[in-house]
């Protein structure tokens, strides 16, 4: 994989040659800004991710999880939600640039912070869900860095093997087995999270 500038347009494009490619911070913006149609993220030691596009399934429940965690913050107006589109920069406090499936912030720490712009600021509560295209490994690679970032809940949903792995500051992983639903009461007040339409 390589960089190269578009010598029509001087854009910053991605030529995929090999599997892996170390970029700045700085190129990292540049791509995300030349390249719109990519899902990129940067890890802590500079590796740049390329996400593939999930197939309709996975789309599918994304969005049901999406529209549960929006539609329970639009009652409670405690904080804002955001989708997979959106990407957090955790430069500053030794992390990457990340975009978790799901992700949801409170409102007094996001209060004041620009949105136009990628989102420095450590998400309260992350899900990330893994489709047919995704290694679990790196999954849970993603989540422990969540963790250690200072995430207070993160779900690591996983369809494939029926199981929802839990991430909370502090304490071990748990491991649900083909859990119907999952109480987020410990971050997001009186939230229930329905997954019997994910699981499947």
């Amino acid at each position: 994989m390589t960089i190269s500038y578009a010598t029509d347009s001087e854009k910053f494009l991605l030529s995929v040659r090999s599997t892996d490619l170390h970029v700045s911070p700085e190129q990292f913006d540049r791509l995300c800004f030349d390249n719109p149609d990519l899902r990129l993220e940067l890890t802590a030691n500079g590796e740049l991710i390329i996400m593939a596009p999930t197939f309709g399934e996975s789309g599918e429940k994304n969005v049901s999880l999406v529209y549960q965690i929006a539609a329970w913050n639009y009652r409670t107006e405690l904080g804002k939600t955001f989708d997979s589109s959106t990407g957090y920069d955790f430069i500053a406090i030794g992390g990457g640039k990340m975009s978790p499936d799901v992700s949801w912030i409170e409102k007094s720490r996001i209060d004041g912070i620009s949105l136009k712009q990628f989102i420095p600021v450590v998400p309260d509560f992350v899900v990330e869900l893994r489709s047919t295209t995704d290694r679990l490994s790196a999954l849970q690679t993603k989540m422990l860095e969540y963790q250690r970032l200072g995430v207070k809940l993160g779900l690591l949903i996983n369809p494939q093997d029926q199981q929802v792995e839990v991430y909370q500051l502090d304490k071990e992983t748990e491991v649900l087995q083909n859990p119907t639903s999952f109480s987020c009461e410990a971050v997001l007040p009186g939230f229930n999270l329905d997954l019997t339409r994910i699981m499947t």
